[in-house]
């Protein structure tokens, strides 16, 4: 750094102090904390912010269009594809601490800040006999801001859908400052453009969110869990097509390849199914009222003798929650096949399921890398897991060209690049095979007029990123379970 450039910087920095107070930091521990998200692609900060009341904020995006500074809006830390990551420097905007969760019992919603973490709503709410769907795998750790920035989903989102489904109201900042309220606490409303939703799933690049209004459903009375166990992978999603036809509206089926199961197996150095070890499974699970589960629960048993050569049911909570582990296990253990993963959250439609996993096979064939594939396979929405060694320099090129070949597949059979984990930068360059020119330059046009100075999470979504040019940083992260 030159001296001129360490002098605007200081003056910068005064400018921030006088602005927010004692909520700016500058010190390198809180810069770099807050320089990588789940991705592990790190960039250091000028600053981080974590404000004590909206007024922060408001005087923090006026000084930053004013000095055409970056900001960059985090909560949890937990994206996969660099969202978080402040690519352009500037200010990290830290709402981590704002996690106030305030139900609403007689209408059944709740509204919280964009700090409060997934698990901590769902707990809040069920106390008083409501239901707050989505559940990412994250939930111990991601907050309702970032599930709002990349509108995430979760194991049960073929029943209940996903977080767009259940957010009635957003209330936040304009990256010019200026505030804005999307909704409110009501459950309709025809008034003007709905930019609510285009907020969700934006990926903190149109607004600030300081605040949502969560819709909530009755909480079911009981749950049942069965896990079934397949020949082959054909099997097994040719099984989510009959499960599916039969109308009994699992809140779950999660898929898992022969690999994900081995390595799950290694993992808790146990068998799931004995003389079955090592297939493919499908974690089948429907709620409800105890009344109706009797019935919903014959169909599935039925559905379970034609198409699979073994079960276990789950009798109990406890019990099901021990099935669950397999679910849970499965991903951290993938390790044993590579130092490095490439979890593409890859969206095909049912009907193309079976010829997308036989594509699969040809791909890890082709490239000589492992790529262990689970999710949810009633929305389509498939984990593939592309394994490698980042010190091998071939290792490396067979995993650049599998997940191009990958992004390609999955939008000639009728999908998409991503279900839930947003594009942020690890997925630029494959937006153009997504999306045409005329719908990136329709979305291009709403960052422009929304955010004038492209100050909010520059570089995101629309700028081609080459992650094989970054090295991610050695850190271990909560969620990281190797």
């Amino acid at each position: 750094m030159n001296k001129n450039t360490s002098i605007e910087s200081s003056a910068l920095q005064k400018r921030l102090r006088r602005a927010v107070g004692d909520a700016a930091f500058f010190d390198r521990k809180n810069r770099f904390e807050a320089s990588y998200d789940g991705s592990k692609l790190s960039f250091l900060p000028d600053a981080v912010v974590r404000p004590r009341c909206e007024a922060d904020i408001r005087r923090m995006l006026l000084l930053a269009n004013r000095t055409r500074t970056p900001v960059t809006v985090r909560g949890g830390g937990s994206s996969l594809t660099g969202s978080a990551s402040p690519l352009k420097g500037g200010w990290v905007l830290d709402l981590s601490g704002w996690t106030a969760i305030d139900l609403d019992a007689e209408q059944g919603l709740v509204d919280v800040q964009p700090g409060a973490r997934i698990a901590d709503i769902q707990s809040s709410v069920e106390s008083g006999g409501w239901f707050y769907p989505p559940d990412p795998s994250s939930k111990a750790y991601s907050t309702i801001g970032g599930n709002i920035a990349c509108n995430a989903g979760g194991m049960r989102g073929a029943k209940y859908g996903v977080t767009r489904d259940f957010v009635l109201a957003l209330r936040g900042f304009l990256p010019t400052g200026d505030y804005v309220e999307w909704g409110g606490h009501y459950r309709k409303f025809a008034c003007g453009y709905n930019i609510r939703d285009l907020w969700i799933g934006s990926e903190g690049t149109l607004g600030v969110v300081t605040g949502a209004v969560l819709k909530l459903l009755p909480k079911p009375e009981s749950r049942w869990t069965l896990l079934s166990v397949f020949t082959d992978e054909r099997a097994a999603l040719m099984g989510v097509r009959s499960l599916l036809a039969t109308r009994v509206f699992p809140s779950i089926v999660e898929f898992l390849d022969h690999r994900s199961v081995h390595c799950a197996e290694r993992a808790t150095d146990s068998v799931f199914f004995e003389h079955q070890a090592g297939r493919p499974v499908l974690l089948v699970e429907i709620d409800g009222s105890a009344e109706d589960l009797i019935e919903r629960r014959k169909v599935v048993r039925k559905w379970a003798r034609q198409y699979a050569l073994a079960t276990r049911e789950a009798k109990t909570d406890s019990a099901s929650e021990r099935l669950w582990q397999v679910r849970r296990k499965c991903s951290g253990a993938m390790f044993e096949l590579g130092n490095t993963k490439l979890n593409e959250d890859v969206v095909v439609p049912l009907a193309r399921q079976v010829e997308f996993y036989e594509f699969l096979e040809e791909l890890q064939r082709d490239s000589g890398l492992s790529a262990p594939t689970f999710g949810h396979a009633a929305d389509g929405n498939f984990h593939v897991n592309i394994m490698y060694d980042r010190e091998d320099r071939e290792q490396s090129r067979q995993a650049r060209n599998a997940v191009q070949r990958l992004m390609e597949k999955v939008v000639a059979l009728g999908g998409t690049i991503t279900g839930e984990h947003g594009i942020g930068l690890a997925k630029t360059p494959f937006l153009p095979i997504a999306r045409n020119r005329a719908e990136i330059a329709a979305m291009r046009g709403i960052k422009k007029a929304l955010d004038p100075n492209g100050i909010l999470n520059p570089g995101k979504i629309f700028d081609r990123f080459q992650i094989w040019n970054h090295r991610p940083i050695e850190v271990r992260l909560p969620w990281d379970h190797r």
